[in-house]
């Protein structure tokens, strides 16, 4: 059955930049500034073009299927074994993202707010709250998203540039650090903090013009990079490089010291988590909204809506595995760079496949008739 088109270049838009921006923000400047001390800005810019990347690959793929998500068009490509094969690990990345996702949530939120909830409460509540909501379709994904857009980007840049009057434009200097740390690797992890956009290969095939991804692309990498190249300049400004490397979550200092003018506000920390809870919740609705259609796509149902509870126990495992705040960390770094295999390599070897074996939609779906009996 082919799937409605109404999503708009609009909300494809809003989608990437509420899935992009979510719970990686807060250590975001501790990644850049392990990296690069004080070209960390500099390497947040790098970091952000590589996951433009992955957003152009599965653009290009999207006009060559513009009627099939990556699960289907996978196994137009490699044939059907290897294409599901692929399709699986996709399926395990994200039920493992959404898993990490949900323990980052829990421990951040038991740390600064409910120091006496167990983690699993807040864990096992935001995951519900997740699977709640993707039992709508695809049009209501995409509204949810574009309904909380702007509460997730006002408050964030109000902090932003709130917290820049403390700023040191010293600290910034040299903008090409001589720090002996892996750019391309903490370029990789930035990159990694991006790799909800992924989540774009499901939404093309219902937008309305599918021609115009790539343009959404471009909106969404300059909005939620933008903003996120802000807070890294800010929290150096401010810290300095060797005091963010000592912080886990900058972010959040960063909103603890900045005040509304007047002091009608001394401290923005409450407001900021506000807007943070919001934009993990878009987040992780994305990645569980991904697995659960993804896996439907894969056994060719119609609706995604009875993996939606069936998905949570599982999920909520895997979200308990690490022990702890610091091997949670451990674990998003080394999940997430060997996800770069699925969001950025998988894709560019598909594009590559497809142009070489000349497969395109209607080419495939011709082979498929010419096949039925």
């Amino acid at each position: 059955m082919e799937t409605p088109r109404e999503i708009t270049l609009l909300q494809a838009t809003a989608v990437l930049i509420s899935t992009i921006i979510g719970v990686g923000i807060l250590s975001l400047p501790l990644f850049a500034a392990r990296a690069a001390d004080s070209g960390a800005p500099l390497l947040t810019l790098f970091g952000c073009a590589i996951a433009f990347l992955s957003l152009f690959l599965l653009s290009s793929l999207g006009k060559r299927f513009p009627r099939k998500s990556i699960i289907h068009y996978s196994e137009a490509i490699l044939g059907v074994w290897l294409g599901r094969l692929g399709s699986i690990a996709i399926i395990l990345f994200f039920a493992m993202l959404s898993a990490l996702t949900a323990r980052e949530f829990g421990e951040v939120v038991i740390t600064t707010v409910l120091r006496s909830t167990p983690v699993e409460i807040t864990v096992i509540v935001m995951l519900t709250l997740a699977a709640i909501s993707c039992r709508n379709d695809l049009n209501t994904f995409s509204y949810i998203h574009l309904f909380y857009l702007p509460f997730i980007l006002a408050p964030g840049l109000l902090i932003v540039a709130l917290s820049l009057q403390n700023a040191d434009p010293i600290n910034l200097l040299p903008v090409f650090s001589r720090h002996d740390g892996n750019w391309l690797g903490g370029a990789l992890t930035i990159a990694a903090l991006f790799q909800g956009s992924f989540v774009f290969s499901m939404i093309i095939p219902s937008m309305r013009t599918p021609a115009k991804a790539l343009r959404a692309s471009y909106f969404a990498i300059l909005v939620s990079g933008g903003l996120y190249v802000l807070i890294v300049i800010a929290s150096i400004a401010i810290f300095g490089a060797e005091e963010a490397k000592l912080q886990l979550w900058p972010t959040l200092e960063l909103a603890r010291m900045t005040s509304l003018p007047a002091n009608i506000l001394e401290r923005l920390d409450i407001l900021f988590l506000a807007v943070w809870v919001t934009a993990v919740f878009t987040t992780l609705f994305s990645s569980y909204y991904f697995t659960i259609h993804s896996i439907s796509n894969l056994f060719k149902l119609r609706d995604h809506k009875m993996f939606t509870w069936a998905m949570l126990p599982f999920i909520f495992i895997l979200a308990m595995l690490p022990k702890n705040v610091l091997e949670t960390y451990h674990l998003i770094l080394v999940i997430g760079s060997y996800g770069l295999f699925i969001t950025i390599a998988y894709p560019a070897f598909l594009l590559i496949v497809a142009m070489l074996r000349k497969k395109r939609e209607d080419q495939h779906d011709r082979e498929l008739t010419q096949k039925a009996p």
